[in-house]
């Protein structure tokens, strides 16, 4: 069967883009959904059931639909959780909201565009030309579509250690995807934990572990040592604030505005707020060197002040730091080994450079996801190799233009094929949170039922 369009993948931003094509297209069209997550849409941050797993963005802008700011807001007071406007929902709760929105898409068989789900993997891209795509899937079936909607998003990052750092013995302590809950409950009232990355990974799985009934002691390690900063209570929130950008581009000149900015008693998390509405046309202005010093010097710092944890998770988190509960380390990891008293976690220090060790019990990489890269997906590769598609200059995603179109290896777009999410942070930048990816998928899906009017 040929579709009029093939969304590829199972994350956020697959469930936006198919919710904004079942709103555009007519009932003689048809949709495949390929991917093999059973928990279409929510991925691995919608899916989680613990209720100490928060947004980290206020619920009155986590509505899938952007002309309709108030939706999830509205869906919480139907649903009877006592969540405001300005208020952090659980991530358990905005997955039920996306399965609910599709659902009831999904039912109004008569007007609704045909929609399969096929639950497979696109391993690779056998045939693209004007008139379609055709994808060989690893149940041994092909699938062809006029346009294909690449959302791949991204995976867990790997330990970071060369392959001869980790002992084989100590294998067993290393939990190299957290968000596979099940380890929990292998973990002991009073082991000592070494969680690798200080990032909202963590505090996610410091919150965890304490539901868990863990209270023994945690050493969080990180390259910067870096927490992530929190949202004030809705009472205390600043204003937006319009930053100072001025005619240079150079990082160090608008960093230094910035600071200027907040010296001069502009609040430092309006002044972030006020960037996020320019912060894709500024990224845009950058040139490649630009970006890479940004990515070298300034992005750990990003995202400790862009990405924070809402104010009732901070309340949380902070009394375990202050109370020695947690420790955090900034040092670079050198080797995992077995040892009398469990895993024995070596690193240096990253102000004097000594050598430092602790034994942990367990070892848990919360260093975040991945780059967006080709490297992770078998698919990706491959199309790479037949120049069906070009990894971005920073090598952060696709190259894409601005409509999300993404371009072989002579910069030109390819026909009906987009991408839409994290793949495309090398043109975007700002691509990962919801109330960004949900105006990209709008604009792909619109342009896609442009195409299949015309």
């Amino acid at each position: 069967m040929l579709y009029d369009v093939a969304v590829v993948g199972s994350g956020f931003s697959a469930i936006a883009v198919t919710i904004n094509l079942l709103r555009l297209l007519p009932a003689p069209t048809s949709i495949a959904i390929v991917g093999d997550d059973p928990g279409f849409g929510r991925g691995t941050a919608y899916r989680t059931e613990f209720y100490v797993h928060r947004l980290n963005v206020p619920a009155g802008r986590m509505s899938v639909f952007p002309e309709r700011p108030d939706d999830f807001v509205e869906w919480l007071q139907e649903h009877m959780r006592q969540v405001s406007a300005d208020g952090f929902a659980s991530r358990g709760d905005y997955g039920l909201y996306l399965r609910d929105r599709l659902a009831s898409l999904l039912r109004d068989h008569e007007r609704r565009a045909k929609v399969d789900f096929v639950k497979a993997k696109a391993t690779d891209c056998i045939h693209c030309s004007e008139a379609g795509l055709v994808f060989h899937l690893d149940n041994g079936a092909e699938l062809s579509a006029r346009n294909v909607v690449l959302c791949l998003g991204i995976g867990n990052a790997d330990l970071p250690l060369a392959s001869g750092k980790v002992d084989a013995a100590a294998e067993s302590r290393i939990v190299r995807n957290p968000w596979r809950l099940s380890w929990l409950s292998r973990v002991g009232p009073s082991d000592t934990i070494c969680i690798l990355g200080s990032g909202l990974t963590m505090v996610d799985q410091v919150l965890a572990l304490r539901v868990h009934g863990h209270r023994g002691r945690i050493r969080v390690l990180s390259r910067r040592g870096l927490l992530p900063q929190a949202h004030p209570p809705a009472d205390r929130r600043a204003a937006a604030v319009e930053p100072e950008l001025g005619r240079s581009r150079e990082i160090s000149v608008l960093l230094a505005r910035f600071r200027k900015q907040v010296r001069d008693g502009a609040d430092w998390r309006g002044l972030m707020d006020g960037l996020r509405p320019v912060t894709q046309k500024l990224w845009q202005e950058l040139t490649k060197e630009q970006r890479a010093r940004f990515l070298r010097h300034g992005l750990a710092w990003w995202n400790v002040h862009r990405h924070r944890i809402a104010p009732e998770i901070s309340s949380r988190f902070e009394p375990l730091k202050r109370d020695g509960i947690v420790t955090v380390h900034a040092g670079f990891l050198e080797a995992i080994e077995e040892g009398p008293r469990g895993a024995l976690v070596s690193y240096l220090e990253r102000q004097s450079h000594r050598p430092r060790s602790f034994n942990a019990d367990w070892i848990v990489n919360c260093t975040g996801m991945e780059r967006a890269g080709v490297a992770h997906s078998p698919l990706l590769r491959k199309m790479q190799r037949q120049g069906l598609i070009s990894p971005d200059e920073l090598g952060l995603g696709l190259s894409v233009d601005q409509g999300s179109r993404v371009l072989d290896q002579q910069k030109e777009p390819q026909p009906g094929l987009y991408a839409v999410g994290a793949l495309t942070a090398g043109q975007f930048w700002e691509i990962t949170a919801v109330p960004d990816i949900r105006v990209q998928a709008q604009r792909a899906a619109s342009a896609i039922a442009a195409t299949l009017r015309g």
